[in-house]
């Protein structure tokens, strides 16, 4: 970089670079608080961009967008704002893989998203690359933020930053044979930080993601596919609006089919696939493939689905949901005209593939702080995960965290029990990345008590606290609150003699006649019946809402594994609760093997809980921690 002449420009609180899906959210969540702050980013045009699907939510996502909301956050309420078609996933299953999607109008997304930020008190927009991290070096050898440094030469002194820089540094866009030196979508690229970064001392890995070309509708015959329609009955992402209040009339996808010709045309242009040749050096996300991975990893397999979307009402774009890709342009062609209702294709945008620099998340406290400098933390695909969802879960946090930072006040931590966000920082703080990190049901534990109907119960106090629900909002959440409770109660109160009327009733509804007495709570219980079925026998009940109607059944449905769970929760916060000093010398422990010693002075875990989820750290060397750690709380290290 050139020796630009510096100057001096405003001061601010916190400084957020990057104005993607993590940094809206740690911008609004810091400038709430009541911190001054400045969001940086490339272009305003790039602000809540959806570069890659125009979709919010899907399996464990639609969680994370639920604890977002609850918590005081933005991108529920933008969603239904902008939604274009709503699905609820795995309806057909148990409430804990229930999981919100909603296609969105991209580009009202974004419009919307930036019209808040432009409109939030405390909260300044600025189009600027931040080309450095500015900080003071302190006596212990670890620094502390002091300001930003952007392109033009002008400093920004701050007393904290977070970095939310998507895919945006050093990004290279490849599809076949062309590399282009941008960010998504065309974009600006950040060019700079990465080495101020890595001249603090923060470790980089180089990591790849990739999206699917754009088709443009009026070539498609969409009388050969099948139709994807939206649910009748939308469900909200926030829980400040109601299945009502953004009821819209909406837009219809399609599925598609991919074909032998099409794996035809795949399998012999492989070695023109970057992802094949060695032009592409970063990891890809295991977990969304590229068409190329699908056809080569699952060769027993004659077709693949491609979910066929619109982009949004202003347009005619549609994304080919399933077949990123990086094959060259004419392949690409060839590739789409294979598909039945495809034959007549045009390609709007072609597909690619996208490198780009982000951390090591090990380097993080749970608070997304780094550990190596003061007031400086990190959120979203900045910090190897990839997903909108996952970034905007961590971009709260970090916003939240970044206020408390400034306050003299200690950070929030999330645990595992506590939310799926929890989940996800956990992991990345925790388990070594070697690709992008995909949230999935699969990966908390406690799920049954993570649901998504229920994010509100969960984290609403918790956003209350901090400082970012309102007062309005929260009575309302402890009306229902207690609603839930009171309907629960009076179910158990109402006790139903076995009568040869009810007994009539019950055979009227299908299900078996009761020969003592019975509530209606373990009728509820029943499978065969519904809260619904049950008015005939419960005349006096009084209309409540479908979310107070939803907790009652599932809490007395599920009562039993419910239970179970929060048992296993008790004896997990145990060891979350038992914390490891900051200073612990792990060397001095004479019985724990190599490999758990490297690993436990590489992550330094806060706590025994975080320790024991370390990869290559066994319940044995658990053990010898816990034993060791009381006899350094009594002094006694013979």
């Amino acid at each position: 970089m050139e020796n630009i002449p510096e100057f001096l420009c405003d001061s601010y609180d916190i400084a957020i670079i990057g104005a993607g899906h993590a940094g809206c959210e740690a911008a609004l969540a810091a400038a709430r608080l009541g911190c001054e702050t400045i969001c940086f980013m490339v272009s305003t045009d790039t602000i809540a961009m959806m570069p890659c699907n125009p979709n919010i939510g899907g399996t464990s996502k639609g969680h994370l967008v639920c604890e977002i909301d609850a918590l005081g956050g933005e991108m529920g309420i933008n969603i239904d704002k902008s939604f274009i078609q709503s699905k609820m996933l795995n309806s057909s299953k148990g409430p804990a893989v229930h999981s919100l999607r909603a296609q969105a109008d991209k580009q009202k997304y974004s419009n919307s998203m930036r019209k808040v930020m432009e409109n939030t008190p405390h909260l300044t927009l600025k189009q600027a690359e931040v080309s450095e991290l500015l900080y003071d070096t302190l006596p212990d050898g670890t620094k502390k933020v002091t300001g930003v440094k952007i392109v033009s030469g002008g400093i920004y002194p701050c007393k904290a930053a977070v970095l939310c820089t998507g895919v945006y540094l050093n990004a290279r866009c490849i599809y076949g044979e062309v590399s282009t030196y941008t960010g998504p979508n065309g974009t600006p690229r950040a060019t700079h930080l990465t080495d101020s970064l890595v001249a603090a001392g923060i470790e980089m890995y180089r990591f790849k993601t990739g999206t699917p070309a754009r088709i443009d509708r009026r070539t498609i015959d969409f009388s050969v596919m099948e139709e994807q329609k939206g649910d009748e009955r939308i469900v909200p992402f926030s829980f400040t609006n109601t299945p009502e209040s953004i009821a819209r009339e909406q837009e219809v996808c399609y599925l598609a089919y991919t074909n032998e010709e099409t794996h035809r045309i795949i399998r012999e242009n492989l070695d023109r696939s970057p992802l094949f040749s060695g032009n592409i050096k970063g990891t890809g996300p295991r977990y969304c493939p590229s068409i190329e991975d699908k056809v080569v990893k699952f060769p027993d397999k004659d077709r693949h689905q491609i979910f066929i979307e619109p982009e949004g009402d202003y347009t005619n774009e549609m994304y080919l949901s399933g077949m990123s890709s990086s094959l060259p342009e004419e392949v690409q062609i060839a590739m789409y005209r294979s598909i039945r209702g495809l034959e007549h294709a045009k390609v709007v945008r072609n597909a690619y593939a996208i490198e780009y620099d982000c951390i090591n998340p090990l380097q993080l406290y749970p608070t997304l702080e780094c550990r190596k400098i003061h007031g400086f933390f990190s959120a979203g695909q900045a910090n190897g995960s990839s997903g909108y969802e996952e970034a905007a879960a961590q971009g709260i946090i970090a916003g939240i965290n970044a206020a408390r930072y400034i306050a003299g006040k200690e950070g929030i931590v999330l645990d595992r029990s506590q939310a799926y966000i929890g989940v996800l920082i956990d992991d990345l703080v925790t388990k070594e990345m070697h690709e992008p990190y995909r949230m999935m049901t699969s990966r908390a534990e406690y799920r049954l008590l993570l649901r998504q109907d229920n994010a509100d119960l969960r984290l609403t106090e918790i956003g209350h606290e901090v400082g970012l629900i309102s007062e309005e909002r929260y009575e309302r959440f402890l009306a229902k609150k207690k609603a839930i409770e009171e309907e629960k109660a009076r179910l158990a109160g109402v006790v139903l003699g076995a009568s040869a009327a009810v007994c009539k009733t019950l055979d009227s509804l299908g299900t078996s006649e009761i020969h003592t007495a019975t509530s209606l709570l373990d009728l509820l219980r029943r499978p065969e019946l519904d809260y619904e079925m049950l008015q005939v026998l419960d005349p006096e009940r009084k209309p409540l809402p479908m979310d107070v109607i939803e907790q009652v059944v599932i809490d007395v449905r599920y009562a039993g594994y419910i239970e179970r769970q929060k048992q296993q929760v008790e004896h997990f916060k145990k060891l979350e609760k038992r914390m490891i000093p900051a200073d612990f010398d792990y060397d001095n422990v004479p019985s724990l093997r190599l490999e758990a010693r490297q690993k436990l002075k590489l992550i330094r875990p806060v706590n025994v809980g975080q320790a024991s989820r370390i990869g290559g750290v066994s319940p044995a060397d658990i053990s010898v921690l816990l034993v060791w750690l009381e006899r350094t709380l009594r002094g006694d290290r013979s």
